[in-house]
């Protein structure tokens, strides 16, 4: 009798403690969730050329004057540009598990796809790589803003079409939030020369304000 009531005090007991311990366990986990959603945002910028600034002077291309807008607003975030002039939605795609292990960002903006038009590579293949892109990053816990592109007349309405397209289709596909042209108010627009560097791929400096207008609305919303 005394072994018996010995041995359910014994698992009575054992069975208390696990508990107790899974109770701090749950609670620890609660805090460092909690410390990761009180943390500043980190905005993780994934793009080409046109993120950055290629040809231009230091400081002046969109993404620094989106660092610049978020002190002028006195948002305290960090803004992490990983962009590559030349890169494409695959060499994004190959960069961005690291990335986020890295960084750990709260948000994550893709700008790519401009090198794979004219590259003339598959669209289906674009479509894959933004879609994997925007579902790791979801997945990490990052939202999402995808940054869209359109090509010149001269690849024909139906090329142009399904690539604008690809954008809207992944961004529809996950929820993801969307800026359907980089640069509207640049390059669909009668004097659009004047904003471009002789190459007339490029913006000028005097276009990045427009560039980070095109996107700030849409950004703002995710930082709410």
């Amino acid at each position: 009798m005394g072994l018996s009531l010995y041995r359910r005090h014994f698992y009575a007991t054992g069975f208390l403690a696990v508990l107790a311990g899974l109770s701090l366990l749950a609670g620890a986990t609660a805090t460092t969730q909690a410390t990761i959603s009180n943390a500043p945002p980190k905005i993780l910028i994934v793009g080409d050329s046109l993120s950055a600034e290629y040809g231009l002077k230091r400081g002046t291309g969109w993404v620094a004057l989106l660092e610049q807008r978020l002190k002028a607003e006195k948002r305290p975030a960090t803004v992490v540009n990983a962009s590559i002039s030349g890169d494409t939605t695959s060499g994004g795609r190959s960069r961005l598990a690291a990335l986020l292990a890295q960084h750990q960002p709260t948000h994550v903006i893709i700008e790519l796809g401009a090198n794979d038009a004219l590259r003339g590579l598959p669209l289906q293949m674009t479509a894959d790589n933004l879609n994997h892109m925007t579902q790791a990053a979801q997945k990490s816990g990052a939202k999402v803003l995808l940054v869209g592109m359109q090509v010149p007349p001269n690849y024909g309405q139906d090329y142009a079409a399904r690539f604008a397209g690809v954008y809207a289709e992944v961004a529809k596909t996950h929820k993801a939030a969307m800026v359907p042209f980089l640069l509207k108010g640049i390059a669909d627009v009668p004097d659009s020369i004047r904003l471009f560097q002789p190459d007339r791929i490029h913006p000028r400096e005097e276009a990045h304000p427009i560039m980070l207008a095109n996107v700030w609305p849409e950004l703002k919303k995710l930082l709410k």
